[in-house]
């Protein structure tokens, strides 16, 4: 499946479950006080605590993880997971990333 739909199977099981959420948050960054839209959105972050960068791929690849570290330092949430549902088991796609 595409990660579109797991986006949005994910935040079906978010809503049910009153686990409060956004999805598709865009993430500018600053240069020189003024902040400027760089294109970067992250797909669900959970309660503002959790951000949750969703992949459907092969193999995960140094640059995925590159992706959220980026999201982790420029957003300041300091706990992000990359899922990849492409997996035989989902807890071997599971991939959790600490900044700071």
């Amino acid at each position: 499946m595409l990660e579109s739909a797991y986006e949005e199977c994910l935040s079906q099981e978010l809503k049910l479950r009153n686990i409060p959420f956004e999805r598709q948050v865009d993430l500018p960054i600053e240069y020189k006080g003024m902040k400027l839209s760089t294109g970067y959105r992250m797909d669900i972050v959970v309660d503002g605590l959790i951000i949750l960068e969703l992949k459907s791929i092969e193999k995960v690849l140094p640059i995925h993880e590159a992706q959220l570290l980026t999201y982790l330092r420029l957003s300041k949430i300091w706990l992000g997971l990359l899922i990849n549902f492409n997996v035989p088991v989902l807890k071997e796609g599971l991939h959790r990333r600490v900044q700071g």
